[in-house]
């Protein structure tokens, strides 16, 4: 794998500074992985990419933040078959609230179920547990490049 597209969807900026973050530690590993906003990345493109990578916070009672928002409705709207799609999310959020990490289970649920596959478990980092998320983030990113990896 030579090329992963990841897409962050953010209010307050954490999850634009992780995305970045993992994109330098792919970068060190080889991989070209360009960050992007949700806002600014059409659905349509998703048909030809392989693997992507969704970094999302979650917003006020679990809402989706206001970036992820357009990309969200044009999942639903445009309905694309996403089959030959893997991808890999981790979320930002606070277990203080009911609604911890809602917004990246929401994009989870809206991929899959236009027939993209979730490459290992979608990481999660916790607000209120005072860890790095970058540093989790790229913790996590490894395990999940380990399982692209060929056999």
């Amino acid at each position: 794998m030579d090329r992963i597209t990841i897409l962050f969807g953010t209010e307050s900026g954490n999850a634009e500074m992780v995305a970045d973050d993992l994109s330098a530690a792919m970068g060190q590993g080889g991989i070209d992985a360009p960050v992007v906003s949700m806002e600014d990345y059409s659905v349509d493109d998703l048909r030809s990419q392989d693997v992507i990578i969704l970094v999302v916070s979650t917003y006020g009672e679990g809402d989706l933040p206001e970036t992820a928002v357009p990309f969200f409705q044009a999942l639903r709207e445009d309905k694309p078959d996403l089959a030959g799609l893997r991808f890999a999310a981790f979320g930002l959020g606070d277990s203080t609230y009911d609604t911890y990490n809602l917004g990246v289970a929401t994009l989870v649920s809206a991929l899959t179920d236009l027939g993209a596959t979730q490459i290992g478990e979608t990481g999660h980092h916790d607000a209120d547990s005072g860890l790095d998320a970058s540093e989790l983030a790229v913790t996590w990113v490894n395990d999940v490049l380990a399982l692209t990896a060929p056999a």
